[in-house]
């Protein structure tokens, strides 16, 4: 039986689109888990984001979530970055950060929040990648620390900010994430799936794409648009022959 590790690995080998098919983007086909209403639930992120390092292809591991926002006075809880690591050294490896920026618009797109020296932090625990709404910054010197971001931009600078939680629920450019749920990543976007579904999930996209090679197979040696609908047979993308 392979381990949970061999098994992550074993899903950097499928693009993270047919991660979403066989989570609950086509749930009449039986090789779909249909985890989610694919339009009604947010597992997956939108087009708001951009993977920064596309070279590094896929990336998985296990969301550590964290918000950030402006200090509250009211707030009395110091959590700091020390307490990121920490969740993250707590967490199944590898880990994924998922932040949520919550700053008032007038300044969500001018926070350069995660930086080289946060990277390298993060990496140290055992940290592949990041994903966030809002903007990060340092693109060249994190280029070559193998560590993948999808952000919804950069930019330069940022004020004072403060950590108001630590592996709680959050909410990502569309996509709703809880500490300790399986990221895949890619530049296609981010979906999410319960890390208790990891061998399902492996097995069946290993079994979709030997139905898609043979189907794409059949297309490509058809002489003529008949035999391609013939081989369509008129049923959705990915349907079971």
């Amino acid at each position: 039986m392979s381990s949970d590790l061999e098994m992550l690995n074993a899903l950097k080998n499928f693009d993270t689109p047919s991660i979403t098919n066989v989570v609950a983007t086509y749930p009449k086909n039986p090789l779909c888990l249909g985890l989610y209403n694919p339009w009604s639930q947010n597992w997956y992120t939108d087009a708001s984001l951009r993977c920064w390092y596309p070279e590094l292809g896929r990336v998985v591991g296990y969301a550590v979530t964290c918000v950030y926002g402006l200090p509250d006075p009211n707030y009395s809880r110091a959590w700091s970055l020390a307490d990121v690591i920490a969740a993250m050294e707590e967490s199944p490896q590898p880990t994924i950060f998922v932040f949520e920026q919550r700053f008032p618009p007038a300044i969500a797109k001018k926070v350069g929040l995660s930086g080289g020296n946060m990277t390298t932090a993060m990496k140290a625990a055992g940290c592949v990648g990041a994903i966030s709404n809002g903007p990060s910054r340092d693109i060249d010197e994190i280029r070559p620390m193998n560590f993948q971001y999808l952000t919804g931009g950069v930019c330069a600078g940022h004020g004072d900010m403060a950590i108001h939680a630590v592996n709680v629920p959050v909410s990502v450019a569309g996509m709703d994430v809880a500490p300790g749920e399986i990221i895949h990543m890619d530049e296609n976007g981010a979906v999410k799936f319960p890390a208790r579904y990891l061998a399902e999930v492996l097995d069946r996209v290993t079994q979709l794409r030997d139905q898609e090679a043979e189907h794409m197979s059949a297309m490509r040696a058809a002489k003529s648009a008949a035999e391609v609908r013939a081989i369509l047979g008129g049923g959705h993308y990915g349907a079971k022959k």
